[in-house]
């Protein structure tokens, strides 16, 4: 998951993880979207053969990809089971999440409605609006955790998906149908990899490396459309296919939302879907979309082929993090930029610039806090403060360690051709073990990266970006001052935890009774908003030097308004790459295979 720039456990679990048998017989879901006057989903489900070990219906605590707590049962507003004549059985809410059926063997439907998440006002722990639910009088938007549910050991059951929709309206997602015209999925796991948008869509196909692309987009007021966003993309989907040899999917489904917010995108093993506040079609809001595209479609690698056996079968009850979530959305973000250099979509001083605006993020928060620590604390309040890090940092040590594995390879083989070997040796239904997964990344490639590990993902050291960019003649300078005069704020901010927080002060802010870390709410009396941001950006673009402005900042809930003016400093470059001129030739051999698929 890309978002643009908790911890909550289900109350009481009244059942256990235990490995059931698969169950054959399929769980049939009907969702009524003709009727969406009050935001909510009428979803019916048709079960047979319930046992005393399928009593609880469980909803979803998380979803994979979320990294946070949602606790999808605080939007179900009507459960109820009924007997094969439709009697209501007695059924009782056990937990935040959880429903038990009083006599499961008796029951033939369950039905319920459920809340939209975009606009149900919650106290806290909000899903992600990529990753929740919507419904409006022109389209829908689902996903499978924000609206499914399942009986307790029928997580693994094949699912068909009847929806009744408008006419009119087109389906984007990436699930196949029956010869009913029911969509189909494997299993529970699978309904929730598949988003559905459906209502006044256009589409756009084309074919790839093999593979079928389809893109599906929702605009507001039809400003932008699929194809326009597709020839865009085109130039970066080949780039996979050449960066990846050949892509590990048959179809892949992009599914584009473009209303009046901006959250970003998220991931999925044959789709990846995206809110992003519309506005009128341009290059640079292609290329945008484009960027964010490449590392969502890039994790047809990681997780889909490449994950631990804690994605393998989604813990849906509790909240399981993974280690490895440097692999997953780290290497995602490097490869993401990394195949757009080596498909010549971006230039190399383009791609050392991605790396200044990483270093700067990383700078911004703690930088004691290890990768491996971040993904073991991603659901809790204080790994979510961090969660930005993991596309910065994470990025950051996955470009380190492939210019690490190619000078140790003589140049023949850096972290796109072990992701690919890892990628052949394990695939879609192969896990590998959590606790193990370093250890067999060190025996596939050479015993120094043991080191590598331990210093820059299990602990948090400083990044050697002198020492290893300096390998491919690249000189890495922390700080250039170019003795350029600019008008200055004295401040500096950061999006962390879903606000934005004041990062550095002068000396005068901090006189005016400001704090680093406190949160800020408004510039000259206007929200600071992810809404509100991009507009405030022009503004301060046009300040000059004398300018006087008022910062409204949030320090234990009482609210701080404080002045400042704009002051004349010199500017300061930090965390510069430069290419050297008098590189050595073993440098510039090194930087060329770099820079190139072998």
């Amino acid at each position: 998951m890309k978002i643009i720039r908790l911890l909550l456990l289900a109350s009481a679990t009244f059942v256990a993880q235990v490995t059931f048998a698969k169950p054959t017989v399929p769980l049939v879901y009907e969702v009524n979207l003709n009727d969406r006057a009050d935001d909510q989903f009428k979803v019916t489900l048709h079960v047979a053969g319930l046992t005393a070990d399928n009593a609880i219906y469980q909803f979803a605590s998380t979803a994979p990809g979320t990294y946070q707590v949602m606790d999808i049962g605080r939007y179900v507003k009507g459960f109820k089971a009924l007997d094969a004549k439709g009697r209501e059985l007695k059924t009782e809410q056990v937990s935040t999440n959880q429903w038990k059926l009083d006599q499961p063997g008796k029951v033939r439907t369950i039905q319920y409605s459920i809340a939209e998440t975009w606009d149900t006002p919650v106290t806290e722990h909000k899903p992600y609006n990529m990753c929740g639910t919507s419904i409006e009088k022109d389209h829908v938007l689902i996903n499978g955790q924000g609206v499914f549910g399942f009986p307790s050991g029928m997580q693994s059951a094949p699912i068909e998906l009847k929806l009744d929709y408008p006419a009119e309206w087109t389906v984007g997602t990436a699930l196949e149908t029956n010869d009913k015209g029911y969509y189909k999925a494997a299993n529970y796991d699978r309904i929730v990899d598949s988003p559905i948008l459906l209502g006044r869509l256009t589409k756009a196909t084309t074919a790839v490396a093999g593979a079928q692309i389809d893109v599906y987009t929702y605009s507001k007021t039809d400003k932008i459309k699929s194809d326009q966003l597709l020839n865009n993309m085109q130039s970066m989907l080949t780039a996979a296919g050449t960066f990846l040899k050949q892509l590990p999917v048959k179809r892949y489904t992009f599914l584009y939302h473009f209303e009046d917010q901006d959250w970003g995108a998220w991931e999925h093993s044959y789709s990846s879907e995206y809110v992003i506040k519309e506005e009128e079609f341009s290059k640079k809001l292609a290329d945008n979309m484009t960027s964010i595209a490449a590392h969502e479609f890039f994790h047809v690698v990681t997780p889909l082929n490449i994950h631990s056996e804690i994605i393998q079968q989604f813990n849906f009850v509790t909240p399981t993090p993974s280690e490895h979530l440097w692999l997953y959305e780290g290497v995602t973000e490097w490869a993401s930029d990394a195949m757009q250099l080596r498909g010549q979509i971006m230039d190399l001083p383009t791609y050392l610039d991605e790396l200044t605006q990483k270093i700067a993020y990383d700078k911004s928060v703690d930088t004691t806090y290890s990768l491996s620590k971040l993904g073991l604390t991603c659901y809790t309040d204080e790994g979510q403060r961090q969660y930005g890090n993991i596309y910065a940092r994470g990025a950051l040590v996955a470009g380190l360690l492939d210019i690490r594995l190619l000078e140790l390879s003589n140049g023949k083989r850096g972290l796109r051709e072990v992701i690919n070997e890892l990628a052949t040796t394990y695939g879609p239904d192969r896990a590998f073990p959590e606790k193990e997964f370093f250890t067999i990344f060190a025996q596939k490639t050479y015993p120094e990266i043991t080191d590598f590990i331990n210093r820059y993902i299990k602990a948090a050291e400083p990044l050697p970006f002198t020492e290893y960019y300096g390998k491919l003649g690249i000189t890495y300078l922390p700080a250039v001052n170019t003795g350029q005069k600019v008008p200055s704020m004295g401040m500096g901010a950061g999006f962390v935890d879903n606000k934005f927080v004041l990062t550095s002060l002068s000396d005068s802010l901090r006189q005016a009774g400001l704090q680093e870390k406190d949160e800020w709410v408004a510039y000259n009396g206007q929200p600071v908003t992810l809404e509100t941001f991009s507009a405030i950006q022009n503004e301060l673009k046009k300040q000059k030097v004398g300018d006087v402005y008022e910062l409204t900042v949030r320090r234990n809930g009482q609210e701080i308004k404080a002045k400042g003016t704009v002051r004349e400093k010199e500017l300061v470059q930090k965390y510069t790459f430069q290419v050297d001129p008098q590189a050595t030739p073993q440098q510039l051999q090194l930087r060329e295979i770099w820079q190139r698929n072998l």
